[in-house]
């Protein structure tokens, strides 16, 4: 199955007989809050979920956006209408990256059919998409959730792949090399991680993902292939779902890591590198 869906497409399911569940995960880092905008237009029936407190737990030592409570994260998908038989669709304002997020928590946790709208928001504007105001009152799933679907690393787990493997550092070049590092405490890279920006697997200028060929191009030339062990990390496990996503649409599973940079630059015994180079 595809792990992405375009507007087309979805307009299509839309007005079948089985319309999948949407949901809207609308998100900004520093914000604004996503729901505001949601509430001024969003898809006819889609349900807003929040990345902050449905798809994560509070940050703390274990990163920004530690995995969430399961019965909590459950109960958030249940009310917002997700049923295990039932396909899913996600999308934010175009990004894709709190889309992803929410595609991998929800494959990771169990449920077998879940697709991101390629391009968000703007491309189903783009495609004559209709919007609504109206309140939404989804009918309660039956989802729950079941994880281990997906692979997960821990931070041991992401150090030692990073030396037999492939681990992506998803985050910008420069944050990779340790020239910058606006949020975190400490700037540089896990010792042994390619770095892979998450913004080279869209097209340029754009929100839409390059094609698989041209995905599976530009992951090769990394290192990452079907046959390889390959891991991927960010700033705190959003973006990285974004090029665990992209991996997907190329054929390559990958294992997340989602404690992410932000887990692993609070622990001052955990080696740091910095350059262009693993390291």
């Amino acid at each position: 199955m595809n792990a992405i869906i375009t507007a087309t497409e979805l307009a299509s399911e839309l007005a079948g007989s089985t319309a999948p569940v949407l949901l809207d995960v609308r998100y900004q880092l520093g914000g604004p809050p996503g729901r505001p905008e949601y509430e001024a237009g969003h898809l006819p029936g889609a349900v807003y979920v929040d990345l902050d407190s449905q798809l994560a737990s509070a940050p703390g030592p274990a990163g920004r956006h530690p995995l969430p409570d399961l019965a909590a994260f459950g109960d958030a998908m249940r009310a917002a209408g997700v049923s295990a038989g039932r396909a899913v669709v996600v999308h934010d304002g175009g990004q894709g990256w709190a889309a992803a997020r929410a595609w991998w928590l929800l494959r990771w946790s169990g449920h077998p059919d879940v697709r991101v709208l390629d391009g968000g928001l703007a491309a189903w504007k783009e495609a004559g998409g209709a919007m609504s105001v109206d309140k939404v009152t989804p009918r309660a799933g039956d989802f729950t959730p079941a994880p281990g679907a997906l692979p997960l690393l821990t931070a041991d787990e992401a150090a030692a792949l990073a030396r037999r493997g492939v681990l992506l550092d998803a985050r910008a070049a420069e944050r990779y090399r340790g020239e910058v590092e606006p949020i975190d405490k400490v700037a540089g890279h896990i010792p042994g991680a390619v770095s892979a920006p998450t913004t080279e697997n869209v097209a340029e200028g754009g929100t839409t993902f390059r094609d698989a060929s041209e995905l599976a191009k530009r992951f090769a030339s990394l290192g990452a292939t079907e046959d390889a062990e390959v891991g991927v990390y960010c700033g705190s496990g959003v973006s990285a779902a974004h090029e665990v996503l992209a991996l997907a649409v190329a054929g390559i599973p990958a294992a997340l890591y989602v404690g992410s940079w932000s887990e692993w630059s609070n622990d001052p015994s955990r080696p740091v590198a910095t350059g262009p180079q693993p390291g």
